[in-house]
This record gives structure tokens, sequence and C-alpha cells, in this order.
């Protein structure tokens, strides 16, 4: 049991990770127009107001799910989340660097905290659909937020390298929401089922595709967006 419980810790973070590393691009555009010491500090206030959302979040979603009208909207939101992913050409995948709208240091911290609720509500349900042990769920949604802002930069060239394992992310999603949803009508597959499904379309996800030549890869992007930041507050910084 406690392998099975380190698994699905392992599986959330994994997941947090490939559903949120455009998410690192996000935050990169929005806090480049601050000076450089202020960056940081902003994404480190926007990085606690996460987690203290995430924690209030996850608390009430295990609560809420025992009443089944949330299970079926959690569940259909999930599906909903997947459908419409690959029903939309994705946005980030063509991110120039454009001006973002000049805020305030608190507006900007704001801005953070907002995109990063935004981002995780689809992770939040998602895990909570996993597990019923709530220190599982916190446990890995804690390490994924710690993962994703250590290693963004990883996982987006990951993602250059395997452009599938984003497919294989939302594929996983609506397999959870599918879940869910058809627990609200008292139907649970067998354990084994869940987990061979998800480690099926995970593997599938390193299968390898021909990226565009003319596609710029998220990891340029988002240094580019870093360099391009570094660079505007080394002029404006006074002369010593």
């Amino acid at each position: 049991m406690l392998l099975h419980n380190i698994f699905i810790v392992m599986t959330l973070v994994v997941l947090e990770g490939l559903l949120s590393a455009d998410n690192a691009l996000v935050l990169a555009i929005l806090v480049r127009h601050l000076p450089r010491e202020q960056r940081k500090k902003a994404l480190r206030y926007g990085i606690w107001g996460a987690f203290v959302f995430r924690f209030i979040a996850i608390l009430l979603a295990k609560e809420l799910r025992r009443f089944w009208p949330f299970r079926l909207l959690g569940g259909l939101y999930l599906i909903y989340v997947s459908v419409s992913h690959f029903a939309r050409r994705s946005t980030t995948d063509n991110v120039e660097l454009t001006e973002v709208t000049k805020k305030g240091f608190w507006g900007t911290v704001a801005a953070v905290e907002l995109t990063d609720i935004a981002f995780s509500v689809d992770s939040i349900l998602a895990a909570v659909a996993m597990s019923d042990k709530i220190w599982v769920v916190y446990v890995g949604g804690v390490l994924g937020i710690i993962t994703m802002r250590f290693v963004a930069g990883g996982f987006l060239r990951l993602l250059d390298i395997f452009p599938r394992l984003e497919t294989a992310a939302y594929l996983l999603v609506a397999w959870i929401g599918i879940k869910l949803t058809l627990e609200t009508f008292d139907v649970h597959f067998p354990g084994w089922l869940f987990w061979s499904v998800m480690f099926v379309v995970f593997a599938s996800g390193f299968l390898r595709k021909k990226k565009r030549p003319e596609e710029p890869s998220k990891e340029d992007i988002y240094s580019g967006v870093a360099a391009e930041t570094s660079n505007a507050t080394d002029k404006t910084e006074p002369q010593g």
C-alpha cells in the first residue's frame, strides 16, 4: 500500500509538471517588466499564494467530492479541459515576446497568483480523483509545485523532445475525468484497468514526433523571455 501511495505521488508530480509546463512561460512573461530583484520576490509571493490556495482547495475538494453533483461536475470539467485542448490550437506554442501590460509590483503578484490558480484547477481535480488519502494529494501537489518552479526549463525541454507528452497528459486528464464521472453513477474501474491505461497513455507520450523546422521550441521561448528581461533590466540600472 505504501508503494502504491508513493507511485500515486510520483504520478501527480509528473502530471503537475506536464500540465503546468506552459505556466512557467506565462509567469516569466508576467514578471519580466519588473526590476530584477522584484521579479524573484513577485514569483515567491505568488508561489506562497498558490500553496495556500491549493491547501484550501484540496481540502474543500475532498469534502465536496462526497456529494455526487460535485463529482459529476468535476469529472465533466476534466473531460472538457481535455477536449477543449484538442479542439483549439494551443496559443502557447507560438508565444511572441510581446510587451505585457505594465502592472505595479502587487498587481503583478496578483496576476501571478490568479494565473497559478487558473492553471491548478484541473490538476487539483485530477489529484482528488486519483487518491482518497488527503496526505497523498497534498504531498503530490506540493512536490509538483516545487518541482515545476525549479525544473521549468527541463519540463519545457522534455516537451520539445517528446511533443506527444503534452497530448498524453491531456488524455490522462480525460481518463481521470471519465473515472470521476462514472463514479457518480456507482460505476468503478478495476484498479488494474485504470492504472494500465494510465501507463499505456503515458508511455505513448515518449513516441517521437518530428517538429516543424520553423516552429520555435518552448525552451527557446522561455529562455528568450528571461534573456530579454535581463537585458532590459541591465539597461535601466544606474552605472556605479
